[in-house]
């Protein structure tokens, strides 16, 4: 099978972070664009700072900017839809909460707007308490299918699966695949994943349907000296990706 840049955007997008401009940049071009650059807004003290400086960012790579969190940090959930409105980004990363507000704030449907959910040690059910207030309670548990149908109500694109610990919840992640791909829901699996078991979590995506899967490699790749997100290493993601698609379609 042919694997064509144009395909392999459809099915698999990866998100790191940048460190920079030109990491970003740096990033991108490994990525051969299929990538989006996370930048924090939590590294930012005041909207006007953050839109400052993500436009830069935005310029750099063709709009492949993803408006972080930090973290996951609940508290930041308001700035990010706030900055969003006015960057109009291709992606956006949201808690739960907060998912009606970007998608509202944004004023169209095209950005991708992701909603925190994370693991509760049980197959087919996640928590959906991810918010400001609400991370600080008791875990809300519902099932899979449940938080997805909500997140899709309030306008979301994918569900936010974090933090996964590579491969720890590996069952309740299947289950989670199984769910996006069967309700037309795009897949962000999130947290302790590497050049080792990257593979093998969006195989996994892919197998079960999922329409898109746009993993977050973080820590894993980033430079401790520097930093940066490693270009060397996104290339070699990226090659996983076409190996994994093709592997699949054959």
């Amino acid at each position: 099978m042919q694997l064509t840049p144009n395909y392999l955007q459809d099915r698999i997008c990866l998100n790191v972070l940048a460190n920079s401009v030109e990491n970003a940049q740096e990033c991108y071009e490994a990525a051969e664009g299929h990538v989006v650059l996370g930048v924090l807004s939590k590294n930012y003290s005041s909207d006007e700072a953050a839109i400052k400086a993500m436009k830069k960012y935005q310029a750099a790579t063709n709009n492949a900017l993803s408006v972080g969190l930090g973290a996951g940090d609940p508290n930041q959930s308001q700035m990010v839809s706030r900055i969003s409105a006015v960057l109009q980004p291709q992606h956006v990363n949201q808690v739960f909460t907060g998912v009606g507000t970007s998608r509202a704030l944004l004023g169209q449907s095209e950005t991708i707007v992701n909603g925190l959910v994370s693991p509760t040690g049980k197959v087919g059910v996640v928590n959906i308490a991810t918010g400001p207030l609400s991370a600080l309670a008791p875990a809300a548990e519902v099932p899979i299918e449940t938080a997805i149908k909500m997140l899709q109500d309030m306008g979301g694109s994918s569900l936010k699966y974090f933090p996964m610990k590579g491969l720890a919840h590996k069952a309740e992640y299947q289950a989670v695949a199984e769910a996006c791909a069967k309700f037309d829901f795009y897949l962000e699996p999130t947290g302790g994943i590497d050049l080792d078991n990257f593979e093998e979590i969006i195989a996994i995506a892919i197998r079960a349907g999922v329409k898109k899967v746009i993993p977050h490699v973080y820590s894993s790749i980033i430079d401790k000296a520097t930093g940066d997100t490693k270009p060397e290493d996104v290339q070699k993601l990226l090659t996983l990706m076409k190996k994994a698609v093709v592997s699949i379609e054959k």
